[in-house]
């Protein structure tokens, strides 16, 4: 499994998981939603579970379930900011369309 951090993203989790000092790692995955069928999910994992994988990106504990491990291998996470718009941003190979507003995505 492949999954880059940019440094504004590491920092980002970092943060997060400052905040939350019994944190497992931080959650990356994806869920079905959004008119193209697939969306991100970024958050912090109490603990791992059995189908979980577990890979340190940059010196953070980044958790992948397996469902969504195939889904993400080799996506790019950023982090950037627009005015006082802050989110997390992803480049992912595998995405092979997004809907009109860039919230879910295609893989096929």
């Amino acid at each position: 499994m492949t999954i880059t951090i940019t440094p504004a993203a590491s920092e980002r989790m970092r943060q997060f998981l400052a905040s939350t000092p019994g944190a497992a790692g931080v959650r990356f995955g994806v869920k079905r939603t959004g008119c193209s069928g697939f969306g991100y999910v970024v958050d912090l994992a109490e603990a791992l579970g059995s189908e979980d994988q577990l890979v340190e990106v940059d010196g953070v504990p980044l958790i992948v379930d397996g469902k969504s491990l195939p889904l993400v291998d080799g996506t790019v996470i950023d982090f950037q900011r627009q005015g006082l718009n802050a989110a997390f941003v992803f480049h992912n190979p595998n995405a092979t369309g997004e809907c009109g507003c860039g919230e879910s995505f295609t893989v096929g």
